[in-house]
């Protein structure tokens, strides 16, 4: 690994995932290390789980290199001010100085979707659009990142419209159709009600769809009947780390 790599870490429910990135291509320097999310997701126990990843890699870091770093949560000047699939006790923590204190080096905290957005926006499907851009990741719930003229406007939470007397990630989210044991079909019916939702709030460019089940979207896209294209993400399950890693890089003190 090249001392210019930047260390980039996805916290997610079942894993929290690391790898340094090389952010002229857009992929990973070395292989991810991954280690299972603690049942007793606190912030003190993450943040152990984060410095053993940070420590896998320690060798080859730049002394003053920051690391980015994603949690499935607002987060507000470094502080996580929500938790609807986290565990309660984030809210109200200031994670950049959690994380800051036990790696010993400048952390950048990140919304996770958010990053998965910056990832696709540089290197993957939304590459080169300057409008619009709204990415989501459908999973145990649904993030969104939207980006105006390549521009992150963070924290937009858009999973949590009220539907229909739902929140919409409780009626749509991939979680939910492997739950319910929907068909393709009924679950492309709620996507499609969402979809058609966001559209008419943002009217974007582009809609780009991520998560794991995105290696499905032939399953599912073609069902969808928007204004807007509506395309797979590229990057995948990498997204997450590679976005942390390019927005620390890129942030401004």
């Amino acid at each position: 690994m090249s001392k210019g790599h930047i260390l980039g870490i996805d916290i997610g429910g079942s894993g929290i995932k690391g790898a340094p990135v090389d952010l002229e291509k857009g992929e990973f320097a070395e292989d991810r290390k991954r280690i299972d999310t603690p049942e007793d997701s606190t912030p003190e126990a993450v943040a152990e789980v984060v410095a053993e990843v940070a420590e896998h890699f320690k060798k080859d870091m730049k002394d003053d290199a920051p690391v980015g770093i994603t949690v499935p949560a607002v987060v507000h000047h470094g502080i996580v001010r929500s938790a609807a699939n986290i565990d309660p006790s984030w809210i109200g923590t200031d994670a950049e100085a959690l994380f800051s204190k036990v790696l010993d080096r400048r952390v950048i905290v990140i919304n996770d979707a958010d990053a998965a957005g910056a990832a696709e926006m540089h290197y993957g499907a939304g590459r080169g659009h300057e409008g619009t851009v709204l990415l989501t990741t459908l999973g145990t719930g649904i993030g969104t990142a939207l980006f105006l003229g390549g521009e992150l406007m963070p924290n937009t939470e858009l999973g949590h419209l009220e539907l229909d007397g739902y929140d919409a990630e409780k009626r749509a989210a991939s979680s939910i159709r492997e739950n319910e044991d929907l068909s393709w079909e009924d679950w492309a019916e709620r996507l499609q009600r969402y979809y058609s939702h966001v559209e008419d709030l943002l009217w974007p460019d582009l809609i780009v769809v991520g998560g794991g089940v995105s290696k499905k979207a032939d399953k599912f896209l073609p069902l969808l009947h928007l204004r807007a294209p509506i395309v797979p993400a590229q990057l995948r399950n990498d997204a997450g780390i590679i976005g942390a890693a390019w927005l620390a890089s890129h942030h401004r003190s």
